[in-house]
């Protein structure tokens, strides 16, 4: 993995770290390697999610007990809202790969192998800043999905798509009558956009070009929004899909817009403003996970 710019520093372990453990994340991923119980092992203290009580509130108890450090494992929707908690109270955030995709934890450099060696972000961990993305209020760490794939979203199964996945197979699961959003953007270029099929914008450019590893970013700190057009429903049409990179980028349309956001569904009222929030997530890794680079720390 790239060495990032602000790079990997050792870190003074917590004194109160909390982790929140989603148990069904994943299939139950979290449950079958009983992350909660090797957690309290460690001295951290694990909140198991429930119904009951809405994980924003849990969060904010266990800040006000004095966390001093907030991981989770679960999918990449209760990372962000974990992850957006740690940002704004400076605080270091950990990420335990317990999801589906574990999407954010791999370009991390976080072994998907390996949840319980995770854990030791918090008593081996070393550290770095990253960015984080925002549309409207709306941190993402992962990506915005608009237009066609903003609506399938919704559909059960579909989070398990990578993104090349999605691009390729958004039309056989919503069938070509599918409506397409009415949304109109411009690039780099000053060329205008309007009606694309999709539209996704990740906080820092996809290597789409790596056909061993497709949808994966090479780094996490490069302060730009990645920003992909696609114009009809197939991968490779005439003109193929338009990509570039900026720090901001507004996308318009006459209603609200269905995104998804990280995975989760959510409505936007234009315009869309994204920007990009450079390295200001503080982020820990086990010493021993592979997005380590040998001898740096």
């Amino acid at each position: 993995m790239k060495q990032e710019r602000f790079g990997w520093q050792a870190a003074e372990r917590p004194q109160r770290p909390v982790l929140f453990v989603n148990p069904v994340s994943g299939g139950g991923k979290a449950t079958r390697a009983a992350v909660a119980d090797q957690a309290r092992e460690r001295g951290v203290e694990a909140i198991v999610l429930t119904q009951d009580r809405s994980l924003a509130t849990l969060i904010r108890d266990a800040l006000a007990r004095g966390a001093d450090a907030l991981g989770v494992a679960g999918g990449d929707g209760s990372l962000a809202i974990v992850a957006e908690a740690a940002r704004a109270h400076s605080l270091p955030f950990v990420c335990i790969p317990t999801g589906t995709r574990n999407h954010f934890a791999r370009d991390l450099g976080v072994d998907l192998d390996d949840p319980v060696g995770a854990l030791d972000a918090f008593t081996e961990g070393v550290e770095r800043r990253i960015d984080l993305g925002e549309v409207n209020g709306h941190v993402f760490l992962n990506n915005v999905s608009l237009g066609i794939y903003g609506n399938a979203v919704r559909r059960r199964g579909y989070r398990g798509a990578k993104v090349r996945t999605i691009l390729d197979t958004t039309a056989e699961v919503l069938g070509p009558g599918a409506p397409v959003p009415e949304l109109q953007l411009a690039d780099d270029l000053g060329r205008e956009h309007r009606h694309p099929a999709v539209v996704l914008v990740s906080n820092n450019p996809y290597a789409l070009d790596r056909p061993l590893v497709p949808g994966t970013r090479s780094t996490l700190d490069s302060g730009r929004l990645g920003i992909i057009v696609l114009e009809t429903l197939r991968w490779r049409p005439d003109p193929p899909p338009r990509s570039w990179s900026a720090t901001a980028v507004q996308v318009n349309a006459p209603a609200p817009v269905h995104a998804g956001v990280d995975g989760e569904a959510v409505d936007l009222v234009p315009p869309l403003d994204f920007i990009t929030r450079p390295g200001v997530l503080r982020v820990r890794i086990s010493r021993h996970d592979p997005g380590i680079p040998h001898g740096t720390v």
